[in-house]
């Protein structure tokens, strides 16, 4: 479900037949097409069967870049033997609608992979202005280890999902874990809220998962799940950690900054801008504070872009991005001599283009 001239977001809940693996639950993801090398729509899809065994969805997309051009779309959903077939029905809502865009619509099919917890779909749409096809990557938090844990011991939880953050708290302000996989102890049944960093979206929601814990086994000193600290910096250099929200915070003891460059969690940029998105601020606040904390440090600042548009212009883009985290950091009391920038434009994305997770920057300690 795409827009021409705007980003999806997929709302469906979805009940599977008795023989089959259930497909309720939300799935986060987006959507491209391979003829608009711009376009991107991140998008969320749930559905439920109902009581009657009817199976409901909504779609909800919003445009890349543009979360406040949306549309919410009921769905029709049957399951089938590899996947979920979906059909538009009626537009419940859209946002940002002007006369010069619209919303394509016709039938998606899915193909569900179970190891992964992964919808790859493809949509053939109705023949109306460019709208033709498009290509879906949705995945879905599932509990993947056992939902039962003796009191005390030493116990890896497992999930699916793409990009995973952990929290103890439904307000989302209390971080523990990144990725797919959280070693702790347990004392007491424990609720985390889990959401997904890969697309998300303005409708998007944790996801609570609760571990129980086996009462007959004794506790011996509990470690209190809420007060594990938060990742440090270095452990967020992954590929798969694009965009962290703001509550996800390195302590303030993080480490020095490595020789080996290291992604800024959540400095992204505004498409085709140098200009900073507030998501971004904790992750240089952070920043400038380790430089204040260690005097004779120096650091090169690396900016990069997505491959979309002229390369030229992306070059110059990419360093005015780097030039815009060093303004930060000399306004942050870090002087401008320990401070070098230089720009790579597109020539090194992580990511298949279009992908917002490569306007990105990167940061490395300078060997004296």
């Amino acid at each position: 479900m795409k827009r021409e001239y705007c980003y999806a977001l997929l709302l469906a809940l979805l009940g599977g037949p008795a023989q089959a693996q259930s497909l309720s639950g939300s799935w986060q993801g987006v959507e491209t097409d391979t003829g608009d090398r711009d376009g991107y729509w991140p998008t969320l899809l749930r559905v439920q069967q109902s009581k009657s065994g009817k199976v409901l969805g909504v779609l909800y997309q919003e445009v890349g870049g543009a979360p406040q051009v949306s549309v919410t779309f009921q769905i029709r959903a049957t399951r089938t033997g590899g996947g979920l077939q979906l059909t538009h029905e009626g537009k419940l809502a859209e946002t940002g609608r002007s006369l010069f865009s619209y919303w394509c619509d016709g039938a998606i099919t899915f193909t569900y992979d179970p190891a992964q917890e992964k919808l790859t779909g493809r949509a053939a749409y109705r023949p109306v202005g460019d709208c033709d096809h498009g290509t879906f990557t949705l995945y879905r938090i599932k509990l993947k280890s056992a939902a039962t844990v003796p009191a005390n011991a030493e116990t890896t939880i497992r999930v699916s999902g793409r990009n995973v953050l952990w929290y103890t708290d439904a307000e989302l302000k209390q971080p523990v874990a990144t990725g797919n996989a959280y070693r702790t102890r347990l004392a007491t049944t424990t609720t985390f809220y889990l959401v997904q960093g890969y697309y998300p979206t303005r409708e998007s929601a944790a996801m609570p998962i609760t571990i129980r814990v086996d009462a007959a086994t004794p506790v011996a000193q509990p470690l209190p799940v809420a007060l594990l600290p938060p990742p440090p910096l270095a452990r967020l250099h992954t590929d798969d950690l694009p965009s962290l929200p703001p509550t996800l915070r390195p302590p303030t003891a993080a480490p020095v900054i490595p020789t080996k460059a290291v992604i800024l969690p959540t400095v992204l940029f505004k498409l085709g801008t140098p200009e900073l998105l507030a998501d971004g601020l904790p992750a240089l606040a952070q920043l400038a504070a380790q430089l204040k904390a260690n005097p004779a440090l120096t650091i090169l600042v690396a900016g990069h872009t997505d491959k979309v548009g002229e390369p030229q212009k992306n070059q110059v883009l990419s360093e005015q991005r780097a030039e815009a985290v060093k303004t930060y950091l000399i306004k942050s009391g870090v002087a401008s001599q320990r401070i070098q920038t230089v720009g790579y434009g597109d020539a090194r994305p992580l990511y298949a283009s279009p992908d917002a997770r490569n306007r990105r920057v990167e940061v490395q300690a300078l060997e004296e």
